[in-house]
């Protein structure tokens, strides 16, 4: 069983706010934005209200097979995808029942009772169903079992005999296949198909599947000759498939477990059936694309998912599965480029509005943008060395057309507002535009050759040079900035990029590309990023006022009212008793207080790290945090050296601060381990947990302001950052910062 809950709302104080769970005492360090807001009515005051506590909604998902299936593993992520804008706190149960691994059917019985047993006693808002054998099984124990528990199928392999009937409870996604749909695009593709062989496995969900194909694929018997490959072991599945007979089809469903007992996920069967076939192999869902196969109307696994999360999610706000409409099917027809061509089908054939993948762009597609002029210069010599190999024979009309050409190509050329150069096989620029010319003040003989690498700036010459004979090297486009001396001694920085250009007979030309002037927007870029620096070191700044105002001002005023109170109790004590417990209660109360405000404090602008280092003031605060958010942080360094400028203190320190916030916002994890290091000339800061993570895939855009601060950050100071994360896996952040420190003692 695997548990995750996901991450409170929207803003950081909410889940601060909960005040514990049904039956446990409160504690007082779990509420910092109520203490924010006493200290923002004595410093301000406003009043503002506390957040309500986030109810909590057990979600339990019964597959099929286990998550080392590609498929499980992507419905999965679309049932959480679908729910991550809920209002609720969502904890998952994820259980298997392994139909491949274990069909017995007394182990499935044994699975069967061992989950009843499992949550009897604990209450489920919803259950989600992946597979034929879980709908089933929640079919004939639900009314006993979990009476009243709304269920959500998806991959149900509906419409088969034996297929259970549902009753008002229920509602998902009907139909996960679409067979026939797939064999009629197919034999639109390939005309003259005269059979279908589909092959499929003996695992309980390969049944289910091959029964409910057989049954839609009865309306083309008759037309094509269809046959089974199901019973086979893989060797014996492969060379059948090797030796297939002409005009044939291949339609692949799943082989969880093949004849001779052997299990295959997905990402295994599609690479093996469609590098054995000798005839294009079509398939039934999304995870079979992208290993050879054509494609078909598919089902999307990934879109089941979030179809049936948002079912779910509908009913954890209330609605009935009964006013839930099912959905038929969830499919697109998705098709893979490179196996069309692979087989020479026409893409004109496919059906509108179908997904192509894997399509290869033409250079001009891909690099319009950076090359357009030096693509017309490219097409325009390409005509010229045409015209040559065209009109060998009439040497004396090839010779006025190369003439002529030539003009047309320095005439556009020159003409253009880029500055443009050419270079032959052996790395030297044979010609360059007027523009160029111009904006160097140089003469063209000057620049011939290599003599334009006169005029590059010392400090980009290495660079410049490396990009330019790399791509060379491999015959590459390439792209690189640079700056370059203008007639009037400035430097200006330019974007170059240049094209390969071949001879008819594809030898090897030389090189043709063009530079623009970015000057100004590199400019703008630095200025950006002086803001950014200047932004965050007031930032810091104002944190450090803010924190010695109320240290030094507010905290030495509460602590005299403190004072004050204390003496009140005592000169009051003998009057009246009741006075004087009062009095005490208030003399505690502003003493709590106290210690909040210095506790505040310390979080805008650590003491610690001023006086004793960046060691202590991190040690201190991975103490605090773990006592404040209850979360376990484990600090440990090694080899931290003495003497680490405030800059880089600060930095790192941030840096902490922020990922060990996220830990708490986002990962759901109860255990976090922060460790600090001196690796060669760097200093390395790792903060990990175990919590549910996220797709570090994604652009950084989607990773929140907080990972763009870190980044910030170090960008200021020469360091780098690092992100690895794995959903339900945990995340792991290392900020490399590099030092000169004049005393390498270890700290």
């Amino acid at each position: 069983m695997e548990r995750c809950a996901s991450t409170a709302g929207q803003f950081p104080y909410v889940r601060l706010l909960a005040f514990g769970q049904p039956g446990q005492p409160t504690r007082r360090k779990s509420h910092p934005f109520v203490l924010i807001t006493v200290l923002a009515a004595i410093v301000l005051s406003h009043a503002m209200s506390a957040a309500q506590t986030e109810d909590v909604r057990r979600i339990l998902i019964l597959n099929e097979v286990n998550s080392t299936y590609p498929g499980i593993s992507i419905i999965n992520q679309g049932i959480q995808t679908a729910l991550n804008d809920s209002p609720y706190h969502i904890d998952f149960y994820s259980e298997y029942m392994d139909t491949s691994l274990f069909p017995d059917p007394a182990v499935q019985q044994e699975f069967r009772d061992s989950y009843i047993r499992k949550y009897q006693n604990r209450k489920l808002d919803v259950i989600i169903t992946v597979g034929p054998s879980p709908l089933k099984f929640m079919q004939e124990v639900h009314q006993r079992a979990f009476p009243g528990v709304p269920i959500v199928f998806c991959l149900p392999t509906l419409g088969v005999p034996g297929t259970p009937t549902l009753d008002s409870d229920f509602t998902g996604v009907e139909n996960d296949m679409a067979p026939a749909e797939t064999v009629g695009i197919a034999l639109r593709l390939v005309p003259g198909t005269k059979r279908v062989v589909v092959v499929g496995g003996v695992a309980p969900i390969d049944r289910e599947q091959l029964a409910n194909v057989k049954k839609e694929l009865k309306e083309y018997e008759g037309r094509v000759d269809i046959s089974y490959l199901t019973d086979f072991a893989m060797p014996d599945l492969l060379e059948r498939l090797r030796q297939l007979p002409g005009n044939t089809v291949v339609l692949l469903t799943s082989v969880g477990r093949d004849g001779a007992g052997s299990g295959f996920k997905s990402n295994e069967l599609g690479p093996m059936v469609a590098g054995a076939a000798n005839a294009p192999v079509f398939s039934l869902f999304d995870v079979y694309l992208n290993h050879g196969e054509v494609g078909g109307y598919l089902s999307s696994l990934s879109e089941q998912g979030k179809v049936a999360g948002g079912m779910a999610l509908r009913m954890l706000k209330g609605e009935k599965p009964s006013g839930i409409p099912k959905v038929k099917s969830v499919n697109a027809y998705m098709f893979d480029w490179r196996a069309l061509k692979r087989w020479s089908l026409k893409e004109s054939a496919l059906p509108p509005g179908s997904i192509v993948l894997n399509r290869q762009f033409t250079i001009w597609e891909s690099y319009k943008w950076y090359i357009n002029v030096g693509i017309s210069l490219i097409l325009l010599e390409g005509l010229l060395i045409g015209g040559l190999a065209w009109q060998r024979a009439r040497r004396r009309k090839a010779e006025a057309a190369v003439h002529e050409s030539e003009e047309r190509f320095r005439l556009v050329a020159n003409s253009a507002p880029v500055l443009i150069w050419m270079a032959d096989p052996d790395k030297l620029c044979t010609y360059f535009n007027q523009s160029w010319l111009e904006f160097t003040g140089q003469p063209l003989q000057a620049q011939l050759g290599n003599g334009w690498v006169q005029g590059v700036h010392p400090e980009d010459l290495k660079s410049c040079m490396d990009t330019y004979t790399e791509a060379f090297g491999r015959l590459a486009q390439f792209q690189v900035q640079y700056r370059l001396r203008r007639n009037d001694g400035e430097y200006r920085w330019l974007l170059g990029t240049g094209a390969p250009r071949f001879n008819p007979d594809s030898s090897f030309a030389g090189y043709v590309g063009s530079c623009i002037d970015i000057t100004e927007r590199k400019m703008a870029e630095d200025a950006l990023a002086s803001l950014s620096g200047h932004l965050i070191k007031t930032q810091d700044e104002e944190r450090k006022r803010i924190a010695r105002e109320i240290h030094d001002d507010y905290g030495q005023r509460v602590a005299l009212l403190g004072f004050d109170l204390e003496r009140l109790a005592e000169n009051v004590g003998a009057a009246s008793a009741e006075a004087s417990q009062k009095a005490r209660e208030l003399f505690n109360r502003v003493s709590r207080l106290a210690e909040d405000l210095h506790g505040l404090s310390h979080r805008l602008h650590s003491s610690t790290l001023e006086s004793l280092g960046l060691v202590a003031g991190l040690k201190a605060f991975c103490a605090e945090f773990s006592n404040q958010q209850d979360i376990q942080v484990d600090f440990a360094s090694e080899n931290v050296p003495h003497g680490i400028p405030g800059d880089a203190t600060l930095c790192i320190f941030r840096i902490a601060q922020e990922a060990l916030r996220n830990v708490k916002k986002h990962s759901g994890a109860k255990r976090a381990v922060v460790r600090l290091e001196w690796e060669g000339d760097r200093l390395h800061l790792s903060v990990s947990d175990r919590g549910k993570g996220f797709d570090s895939s994604k652009p950084s855009a989607d990773h929140g302001i907080g990972i763009r601060s870190m980044e910030e950050r170090l960008r200021l100071l020469g360091g780098q950052l690092e992100i690895q994360s794995l959903l339900m896996e945990g995340t792991k952040i290392d900020a490399w910062l590099p030092l000169k420190i004049a005393s390498q003692r270890a700290g």
